[in-house]
């Protein structure tokens, strides 16, 4: 077993990755294994831990299935969902892949409902890096490739009259900056204050 027991111990009191237990019992002790996440990955646990220590990782091949969700239905084929480890990480896939290749993104990705500057087509999606990073592209990708690393938001960069503004937070609060890279000058916020009169 990797790791030493304070590292271990660090992570099994962690909760669970997902409330759903596999149906697959312990061999060590016979009660139900649970998916955690550890810094190499997820894995399984024992859910009667510190008690039993058993854990064993999960394999990372590319759309590996984790645990069938009962109850569940691809809305394209009918066939039953299951949750699979990809190389970026967990998703909800049908089971009938490759025959039909419908996936869903674990944690719905934020829709910001903001048209792309660029293409003027698409709307910005949240996205997530393979390293975990979240960033916004265009829904259109790879017909349009778009994107920025901080939150956008609506509005014109009184600077540049670039359409996209994105929000950088700091130490010193919220501050609006234009989305153009030839710009990215900060923009002054709007002043909402009743003043006295």
């Amino acid at each position: 077993m990797a790791g030493s027991f304070i590292e271990r111990n660090k992570i099994m009191t962690q909760g669970a990755l997902f409330g759903v237990k596999k149906s697959e019992p312990c061999p060590e002790c016979g009660a139900e294994l649970v998916i955690r996440s550890g810094k190499h990955g997820p894995f399984l646990g024992c859910s009667h831990y510190p008690a039993c220590q058993y854990i064993r990782a999960l394999k990372s091949a590319d759309g590996h299935i984790v645990k069938v969700l009962e109850g569940q239905r691809c809305s394209q084929c009918g066939d039953v969902l299951v949750l699979r480890q990809g190389h970026y990480g967990m998703f909800i896939g049908c089971h009938g892949y490759p025959q039909c290749e419908h996936t869903e993104a674990i944690d719905k990705p934020d829709e910001t409902r903001l048209a792309c500057p660029q293409c003027g087509k698409g709307n910005l999606l949240q996205r997530r890096s393979r390293y975990g990073k979240t960033f916004y592209a265009c829904e259109r990708y790879p017909d349009c490739q778009f994107s920025v690393n901080l939150k956008p938001v609506a509005g014109v960069c009184p600077h540049c009259h670039y359409p996209l503004l994105v929000e950088k937070k700091s130490a010193g609060g919220v501050r609006r900056y234009c989305a153009s890279k030839l710009c990215g000058k900060a923009v002054e916020p709007l002043d909402d204050t009743p003043t006295d009169q």
